[in-house]
């Protein structure tokens, strides 16, 4: 399916021009340029760009640059509105088609379109797929075709909605319009997913760095959540305009948090599904007016918000899973300036989502969330740096190894000796292997340790074994964070796979044979059930402050009263008038002439004509009164202590992987390695999964016969969208999910799109 580049000699020379013009910036972001240069050449491509970094930039500057229509799909109706409000602020022909509009102001929109006077059409993708909506597109002469939260379209992405599926019937209609997908967090399984459904052609994938310098890490242990939440916040108080989002799993938190800060003077609300349209929509409003300090809410709250002064984002309990965490933490500090990222972890939360899990009727769902949430706790657990890990999740692998930004970095916790209860764990592991010559997940060793009367454990007869409840006088998630502890020091390793099993690595079997001491980092909960003497209330040192932008606090206090009036008599919230960035860059510059105004990112043309003469005005009042202060010249682009470029697909290889690697590259076959290391043939074949999605260079003539692999082909394109479960059925045992999740990985590395990683 062939794409149409702009009939124009170089499409893309306009770009910084109207940058500075329409928008008030000198200069793009990293990988901004590159993603509209590929459009406009008619390219499809996919970017991955983390919240904060620009990426509607990426549609509508060269929205300006195109003859016709640019249709950007989007989920929700708030997000629409929000970027509407800001592109007609700064003078570009944006409008939107949804349910929220009377027949009046629907009609005016439409012909609007149907006259060409529209560049830029943001519609949600259920209206978009109407057989009489698709049918006008081709009417309006549409130029490109933007899909905005493209990790919508994976069932393997955290917000996955079905209807996103279909927008591949869009480009039967609009065979060649270029297609831009774009979203802030999507693992190489999601992305491969997006190009696949959306059937872009040899597309471009432009990564950038998942780092969000400008943020701090904390994890703290949870005790009475709603009253450290306050205790946060109160802190803060010395600038009422430090707006932030408490996420909390139930609507009954949401409700508790808000009531505890509306009692200590702190305008708070609640934001969830139990209250009506009309209480959430006036919530949302008020918050994103600046006339709420705090919204409380459940993860319904925050896809639609592009709120850029959010200066801190408090997870209340713990999330269910990384993405989720990264995108809801992505929401505090999107203009660049320093936030915190604050996240109450209690092993109770952990307890009551297990529970939840297991009321699952399905067994793929309930995997998958097990897996999920045993990530996002060994991230809670983590003594190493927030930052790393967070990033390496992602497959971003950083050459530092601290950020100065994160609780573990700026006041590393102590060590203590974890000897005997680590001997107890490996040992548990290791006489579950003798017994069955198989080896089990991290969940399943906790409860043999705490005694748990499980179906598997009677099935397997684990409860015969010499380990079983010698840790009952603890509870199965203090023996769950051990287990996660060990992973991280090396003392244990995890198979690769849908079905991680544990073993022991080198040192997990000396801490065992030779009796080698095995010291641990105290864990961050607040009473430790294997190390009793943490401190819960250890200070932190203040953390490095990415982005800062230092200026004239009175006056920016001044400046952010009069955008708040502009924007009420606009009827717009606040950022529309001008970001927080705008206004500091004011207070340390006080402009008066246009071209000083000009100068200030994020003023462009139209600002400066429709609110220039406002806050020159109220700046040239404050020097009137107030000394003009001096301060020193900013740094042209501030960032974290470490910005190395990441490689694609950087994954680490933990030891007894690479122990398999090498022995397979010997010559051993794969039943043979198993046989020889005690380990089962699946985790072996989980190994070579890893390390051919790390890059070791394979082909699956060393795998499979040739035969094989066309079967596997086969059942795999008569099955997609099926689970793997459906395509190893379909083969009737000819191959093992192992070799299946091996075809896979090679599949993926030896088809790539083109890829601008940076």
């Amino acid at each position: 399916m062939p794409t149409k580049p702009l009939k124009t000699a170089n499409p893309s020379a306009r770009l910084p021009t109207l940058l500075k013009q329409v928008f008030g910036y000198d200069a793009f972001r990293p990988l901004q340029r590159e993603i509209m240069e590929a459009s406009l050449h008619g390219r499809d491509a996919v970017a991955i760009l983390p919240t904060g970094a620009g990426k509607s930039l990426c549609y509508q500057l060269p929205a300006l640059v195109r003859d016709g229509l640019t249709v950007v799909v989007s989920p929700l109706i708030a997000l629409m509105k929000d970027q509407v409000d800001q592109l007609q602020a700064a003078g570009v022909a944006a409008t939107a088609l949804n349910s929220s509009l009377d027949e009046k102001e629907a009609r005016r929109r439409w012909n609007d379109l149907e006259a060409g006077r529209i560049k830029l059409l943001f519609v949600a993708p259920e209206r978009l797929l109407m057989a009489d909506f698709m049918r006008n597109l081709v009417r309006w002469r549409v130029d490109a075709l933007a899909v905005d939260e493209a990790h919508c379209i994976s069932e393997w992405g955290h917000d996955f909605r079905p209807e996103y599926r279909r927008l591949v019937s869009v480009r039967e209609v609009l065979p060649n319009v270029p297609v831009l997908a774009l979203t802030a967090t999507a693992t190489p399984r999601v992305r491969a997913d997006i190009i696949t459904q959306l059937k872009l052609v040899e597309p471009s994938v432009f990564i950038a760095s998942f780092n969000r310098p400008n943020l701090t890490y904390r994890v703290k242990a949870k005790e009475r959540a709603a009253t450290q939440v306050v205790e946060f916040v109160r802190a803060r108080s010395d600038s009422a305009g430090d707006a932030g989002i408490v996420y909390c799993q139930s609507r009954k938190g949401t409700e508790a948090v808000a009531t505890a800060l509306t009692a200590k003077g702190i305008a708070a609300a609640p934001y969830h599904a139990g209250l009506d349209a009309s209480t959430r929509a006036r919530h949302q409003d008020a918050f994103l007016r600046d006339e709420l300090r705090v919204i409380c809410a459940t993860v319904a709250f925050g896809m639609g918000i592009n709120k850029p002064n959010v200066r801190f984002v408090i997870h209340a309990d713990l999330p269910k899973n990384i993405e989720g965490y990264y995108q809801e933490t992505g929401r505090a500090g999107r203009d660049g300036l320093p936030a915190e990222c604050l996240l109450l972890y209690s092993r109770g939360d952990v307890a009551k989502y297990l529970g939840f899990i297991a009321e699952m009727d399905d067994l793929d769902a309930r995997r998958v969330a097990r897996t999920q949430l045993d990530k996002m706790a060994a991230f809670a657990d983590a003594s190493a740096c927030r930052r790393v890990e967070l990033l390496g999740y992602f497959g971003e692998i950083r050459s530092d190894r601290t950020c100065d930004a994160c609780d573990n970095c700026i006041d590393p916790r102590e060590s203590f000796d974890a000897t005997v209860d680590a001997q107890k764990f490996l040992s548990c592991v290791l006489r579950i292997l003798q017994k069955d010559g198989f080896g089990v997940g991290l969940q399943h060793v906790a409860d043999v340790l705490a005694g748990a009367d499980t179906e598997k454990i009677r099935r397997w007869s684990h409860q015969t074994l010499s380990t079983y409840g010698i840790g009952k006088d603890r509870p199965r998630t203090a023996w769950l964070s051990l287990g996660r502890q060990l992973l991280q020091s090396g003392h244990l390793a995890q198979s690769q796979g849908q079905f991680p099993t544990l073993e022991l690595s080198a040192s997990g079997v000396d801490a065992l044979r030779a009796r080698t001491p095995v010291m641990l980092v105290k864990s961050v909960v607040a009473v430790d059930d294997l190390d009793p003497s943490v401190d819960p209330k250890a200070k932190s040192k203040a953390a490095l402050k990415a982005g800062a932008i230092e200026c004239d606090e009175p006056l920016f206090e001044q400046l952010r009263v009069v955008r708040k009036s502009l924007a009420d008599a606009r009827g717009v919230p606040p950022y529309v008038v001008f970001s927080d960035v705008a206004l500091r860059h004011m207070a340390r510059s006080y402009p008066s002439t246009r071209s000083e105004f000009l100068s200030v990112p994020g003023i462009g043309e139209r600002k400066y004509t429709d609110f220039g003469s406002a806050f020159g005005s109220a700046i040239e009042q404050w020097l009137q009164s107030n000394k003009r202060v001096e301060f020193a010249a900013l740094d042209a682009a501030p960032r974290a202590k470490s910005t190395a470029p990441r490689k694609a697909k950087a994954i680490t290889l933990n030891e007894t992987a690479t122990q398999t690697l090498a022995m397979f590259r010997e010559g051993h076959a794969i039943e043979s390695i198993a046989g020889m290391r005690g380990l089962s043939a699946s985790t072996i074949e989980g190994h070579l999964s890893a390390a051919i999605e790390a890059g070791e260079p394979f082909t699956r003539d060393e795998f499979m016969s040739r035969e094989l692999a066309q079967a596997i082909d086969q059942a795999f394109a008569s099955e997609r969208g099926n689970s793997l479960r459906a395509v190893f059925e379909k083969l009737e045992g000819r191959a093992s999910y192992g070799l299946l999740r091996i075809s896979l990985a090679l599949q993926t590395r030896t088809q790539p799109p083109t890829e601008s990683v940076r």
